[in-house]
């Protein structure tokens, strides 16, 4: 039945917000931005009066993270906890997990945990929290 991922929606409080850390500090890259209203979306997230505004970043290798904010109805808040059934985080690809770090710590993101490395060391491994508390998981690769 599936012959791909398309994209990983996440719901967020604050568009511009949210955009200055995956697009200003994780390095995403802007593809494509709408706001939406009507029967069609309506009908899709089974809600009635939606007016969203969302927007598509890419990865440099075509990974799509969808960015959406509700302005009506009033979104509601928690945040979730680790163990928590369902979707629990995104992960992406790095380059270099300690400069990483470095740039999130410094931008005053929250970090789970500094690099760490895997039993096999074949990858180091943080996770750090976006500005709704939304789980991201870094990975680097040390033998590809």
């Amino acid at each position: 039945m599936v012959t791909d991922q398309r994209h990983t929606g996440i719901v967020v409080r604050d568009l511009e917000a949210s955009l200055r850390f995956y697009r200003d500090v994780l390095g995403l890259v802007p593809w494509k931005r709408a706001v939406e209203e009507g029967r069609f979306i309506d009908q899709i997230v089974g809600l009635d009066s939606v007016r969203l505004s969302w927007v598509k970043l890419k990865a440099p290798n075509g990974g799509v993270i969808e960015l959406l904010e509700y302005l009506s109805p009033v979104m509601l808040h928690h945040e979730r906890a680790m163990q928590e059934k369902g979707m629990s985080h995104v992960a992406f690809t790095v380059g270099d997990l300690d400069e990483s770090y470095k740039t999130l710590k410094n931008a005053g993101y929250e970090c789970i945990n500094p690099p760490a490395l895997s039993l096999d060391g074949s990858v180091k491994v943080l996770y750090c929290r976006d500005p709704d508390g939304t789980i991201i998981e870094l990975v680097q690769e040390l033998n590809p």
